[in-house]
């Protein structure tokens, strides 16, 4: 099994909305990449939320059978969908891949 961790920092102002539109409209198109490819096995897509401590924006927690099934959802065409939009709004990224 495969983890794979992402978080992304949001710049303040990006694509004509503030960071708190842009974390929601992040979420709402990477929630659309859950389950688009086999061995696919969790996907959880997190904004962070007031009250608790957060120093990213935007965490996505998946997990995959193997590397080849990470490589098949990271060329799949919904996820190459988003990276623009990611590209634009992100200030900072951090990811980290681990096998369990």
């Amino acid at each position: 099994m495969l983890k794979h961790i992402v978080m992304w920092k949001l710049k303040e102002h990006a694509e004509g909305a503030d960071r708190a539109a842009n974390a929601i409209e992040m979420k709402r198109r990477l929630d659309a990449c859950a389950n688009v490819v086999p061995g696919q096995h969790k996907f959880e897509v997190v904004v962070a939320q007031p009250g608790l401590e957060a120093t990213y924006d935007v965490v996505l927690y998946s997990e995959f059978e193997d590397k080849a099934a990470l490589e098949a959802y990271v060329k799949h065409p919904l996820h190459q969908a988003v990276i623009p939009f990611i590209g634009a709004i992100r200030e900072a990224r951090q990811c980290m891949d681990y096998e369990v």
